[in-house]
């Protein structure tokens, strides 16, 4: 890809004075040449540059509503949009890195020639923006005037995108201006392509089959292409992601998918957690919880200042899954949901009072309405005749975290806020304890994270229990070989003096018979109990795994916290190490190790190994099944 004239003079032919100015006050030679290069290919018949200013975000936002992107709801400030009926989730096989000869990430990621996808991106963006607005737009990832900042610039012909990205992120022209000809920025393309008419008269991407979402790591771009889903939409997301892990590889810090939180110790003490979740394992949830406070429930950066790790957020609001939001599980989200707000809505039920209904939602199921597949109607089906119900298991939300009552004061702190712990949590029916600590962060790392499993349900692939490797819950996101990865997370910890404790949570723990045996507003004492651990004020059990509670410590929580008696035998049914489900775990994961991964760490298996000979000679102490009460 390559700019024919000169770049200064095609930026001033195809941008009105006003734009061209916006431009060269941010005095970066390599942004001019980014822009001016994507210009010329895509085309758009009209541009519009984007600064921090509340009128410029003003226009992106009216523009989603005039360009038929999005639609206003009842209630103020409410907007909903629609993705194509086969643009609701994240497309794997056409995501793909772009690299070079003479590099290998290994076999669990989608690779392909950088020359042959920059000469098929050249084929298909060629014209794309055609009779469309072009937005181009400036985001910083992480805090502005931060050790963390990144500064981003956006290019899409989709307000919706752009719209999004406003909820989503913090702006970023000034850090662009702070930063000036030094900045070194992500890079984001993105076009919805041609359009055809959806539900309530909302345009969607039409040509699925030209679908592409391409990540240049030596150019630090990302193409995305005929669609508008925002898991392949919204550059700055999870795209964004595989760039910054690329990047802190190479300059030793973290970039990890994990929620930031902070949980309320004794006497108004406050410790910081981040904590890694598979989807559908109550990852929001947790961050969500009641009488906490949140910083982030998505993705995290963690680097070491002054001998401590210092976490941020890397965006500044929420792209949630709506699915199930009620007013007695999720008071603070269904509150937000309902209440006048800058709020988009995407692939959700709009009912005849142009309201709108998602699936779980209390109160009457509407019989009639409109969503992502047009007019809809009790007992729709598709094609093959499955049921399309009210509104897309995948539908999404999208708010400004400061919405949110309970959202922390360090939100927006340059240096973010210490890290006292660090959860790994997947759904597990019948090996791990609902909460445990490690022995240090080499066992937490490698046992904990490196380890993470999750068993999907029916919802997902049609088939429950099947188990899913995916290491600190990162597996689809990583631009690194897994073992690196795991290696970057060791390294990091064994440069901190007093590295954080790491933990285990298992929310799905069921017993024999198939019986639940952790209530979902159980996972609030978990939280307690960490809190205390990491202050050093509550005792815990050694087992061959890890720390676990005390049954009195946790009698004490759930009678202080959730009001209830906690008995005892619930605490042992909990809390037995279960030892052969974890030695068949350990073979699971070795096998995984030494086959899947091309360059897994030495200590990883001598740390699984070491954990196989203790839960070895427990059984051979205690028998299979351990109370704790036997340590």
């Amino acid at each position: 890809m390559y700019v024919s004239q000169n770049t200064l003079v095609i930026l001033k032919d195809r941008t009105s004075q006003k734009d061209y100015q916006k431009i060269m006050n941010l005095n970066n030679p390599v942004l001019n040449q980014f822009i001016t290069t994507s210009v010329e290919i895509c085309n758009p018949e009209h541009i519009f540059v984007g600064t921090d200013s509340a009128e410029d975000i003003q226009y992106t936002r009216d523009a989603a509503v005039r360009n038929n992107e999005e639609k206003k709801l009842s209630i103020d400030g409410h907007t909903v949009h629609f993705d194509g009926f086969h643009d609701q989730a994240r497309d794997k096989a056409h995501t793909k890195f772009l690299i070079p000869p003479g590099v290998n990430l290994g076999p669990e990621l989608n690779t392909m020639d950088r020359d042959e996808g920059l000469k098929e991106l050249s084929q298909i963006m060629t014209n794309i923006m055609a009779g469309h607005e072009l937005f181009i737009k400036f985001y910083c990832l992480g805090p502005v005037n931060s050790p963390f900042s990144i500064p981003c610039v956006q290019l899409t012909d989709s307000a919706y995108v752009a719209h999004s990205q406003d909820l989503l992120y913090r702006q970023g022209y000034q850090e662009f201006l702070r930063q000036g000809s030094n900045a070194r920025f992500f890079k984001f393309v993105h076009s919805q392509g041609e359009l055809e008419e959806a539900g309530l008269g909302l345009l969607v991407s039409k040509n699925k089959e030209k679908r592409r979402m391409y990540i240049d790591l030596l150019d630090e771009v990302i193409y995305s292409m005929n669609t508008q889903y925002g898991g392949n939409s919204l550059g700055l997301k999870k795209l964004a992601m595989r760039l910054a892990i690329n990047r802190c590889a190479q300059e030793g810090w973290l970039v990890e998918h994990m929620l930031v939180m902070g949980v309320r110790g004794p006497s108004g003490r406050m410790s910081y957690f981040t904590g890694a979740f598979p989807s559908m394992c109550g990852k929001t949830s947790t961050a969500m919880m009641n009488g906490e406070s949140i910083i982030g429930d998505d993705i995290a950066y963690l680097r070491m200042i002054n001998g401590k790790v210092r976490a941020v957020n890397v965006e500044s609001g929420i792209f949630g899954i709506i699915e199930g939001i009620n007013d007695t599980n999720d008071p603070l989200q269904w509150d937000a949901l309902i209440h006048p707000a800058e709020l988009i809505f995407s692939n959700v039920l709009v009912t005849p009072e142009n309201n709108v209904y998602w699936n779980g939602k209390p109160g009457v199921r509407p019989l009639t309405g409109v969503n992502f597949s047009g007019n809809w109607f009790d007992g729709k089906a598709d094609e093959n005749g499955k049921e399309i119900l009210p509104s897309h298991k995948n539908a999404r939300f999208t708010f400004r975290l400061d919405i949110l009552p309970n959202v922390d004061t360090c939100l927006h702190d340059p240096l973010g806020v210490e890290v006292h712990g660090v959860i790994y949590g997947g759904r597990d029916s019948d090996t791990s304890v609902p909460v445990e600590e490690s022995f240090n962060w080499m066992h937490g790392i490698v046992t904990k994270g490196a380890c993470l499993e999750s068993e999907t349900t029916a919802a997902t692939l049609g088939k429950e229990g099947v188990r899913v490797f995916n290491p600190m819950s990162n597996i689809d996101f990583l631009s690194i070989p897994i073992g690196r990865y795991i290696q970057n997370n060791l390294d990091f910890g064994a440069r901190l003096p007093v590295p954080p404790h790491i933990f285990s949570v298992n929310y799905f723990l069921k017993d024999r018979e198939g019986t639940w045996l952790n209530e979902k507003n159980d996972k609030a004492i978990w939280l307690k109990w960490m809190e205390l651990r990491v202050n050093d004020t509550a005792d815990a059990i050694l087992t061959p795994t890890g720390n676990i509670p005390l049954y009195a410590d946790l009698k004490t929580l759930f009678s202080e916290i959730l009001h209830k008696e906690y008995q005892k035998p619930d605490y042992v049914k909990q809390f037995t190490t279960r030892i052969p489900e974890n030695l068949t775990k350990i073979q699971r994961m070795e096998t995984i190790f030494r086959t899947r991964i091309i360059d897994t760490p030495a200590v990883v298996f001598t740390t699984i190994q070491e954990q196989q000979r203790r839960l070895l000679e427990a059984q051979r102490t205690y028998g299979d099944y351990i109370s704790p009460e036997q340590w």
